[in-house]
């Protein structure tokens, strides 16, 4: 997977995460969970299999997107040092 593809998706998700973070409006925040969902559908498997780590779902659960949102930033943001 190229550093453009890691660049890219931390782009996206830093982004959205911060919107997300301090929205108060439910129908934005939706708004980003579905917006995420689009993206993962198009992400590099290789890249959300490795963001993912086993784990079904990861960032398509409502109880836990902010969770893996972080997490998934925290990560690309590993792999681009």
């Amino acid at each position: 997977m190229s550093q453009d593809c890691i660049e890219s998706a931390y782009c996206f998700i830093h982004q959205k995460l911060r919107v997300y973070e301090f929205s108060i409006n439910p129908t934005q925040r939706d708004d980003i969970e579905y917006a995420i969902s689009q993206y993962v559908d198009g992400m590099n498997p290789r890249l959300y299999q490795k963001l993912a780590a086993g784990r079904d779902g990861f960032l398509l659960d409502h109880v836990s997107f902010e969770q893996d949102m972080r997490k998934a930033q925290e990560q690309l943001e590993k792999m681009m040092v």
